[in-house]
């Protein structure tokens, strides 16, 4: 994909996903427009060996967005990265088609090994603000993972993650349009698990209840 046709999709991207966009124009400031024109040009560069200028492009995106992306990571099309202070790319990940990040997303692995090292993530994904995924693992195609979670384990497709760490709170997830992937309707795992207890200790406390009552029957008789 040549140039105009790069910044072509990226502002049709932007304007899809983004409803504070008035104008085109607007995409120009944008970090993720910002961002992703630094990737294209740093990973032809780390693909044709010229290491030391691939980072020195993605550095130079870094100071002026933020978002930092390695020049290795292999990004497939319609990225958007809303607002995107703090996101992490690493070397080895692996990004599909149609995925959309918030602010403060790692992608990173667990320590110094070598070898593919951080997260494959599948199409159709969303990964919420402050969420981690750490590790050589899949996201699975239209998933979810809920903001502030830190996933350490693969996520099959069609599921949604919340937590710390992230558990797979519900599956066969719908293959979803971008803008209806919101961050705000997940399930609360502590919540539930709260209310199970709840419900559980109401039971007991019944059950203790019947069984004194029983006693003082037997002991009147």
């Amino acid at each position: 994909m040549g140039i105009f046709r790069s910044v072509q999709e990226e502002i049709r991207i932007i304007r899809e996903r983004d409803p504070a966009i008035h104008s085109s124009m607007e995409v120009f400031l944008y970090p993720s427009f910002k961002v992703m024109m630094h990737y294209r040009v740093a990973h032809r560069l780390y693909e044709k060996g010229h290491f030391f200028w691939a980072r020195w492009v993605s550095q130079r995106a870094v100071r002026k967005t933020g978002i930092e992306i390695h020049p290795g990571a292999k990004i497939g099309k319609g990225l958007f990265i809303d607002h995107g202070n703090g996101v992490i790319i690493g070397e080895t990940a692996i990004i599909g088609d149609n995925v959309t990040l918030y602010q403060g997303v790692t992608l990173g692995g667990t320590g110094k090994e070598h070898g593919k090292r951080h997260p494959t993530v599948g199409n159709n994904v969303m990964i919420s603000a402050g969420a981690k995924v750490l590790g050589s693992f899949t996201i699975g195609d239209n998933s979810k993972i809920g903001a502030g979670s830190v996933v350490l384990r693969e996520v099959p497709a069609c599921s949604t993650v919340v937590g710390v760490p992230g558990r797979v709170v519900k599956r066969g997830n719908m293959a979803l349009p971008q803008e209806t992937m919101n961050q705000t309707d997940l399930p609360d795992p502590v919540r539930e698990d709260i209310t199970n207890l709840q419900r559980a200790n109401a039971e007991l406390t019944n059950r203790l209840l019947e069984l004194e009552k029983e006693m003082r029957l037997l002991r009147k008789e």
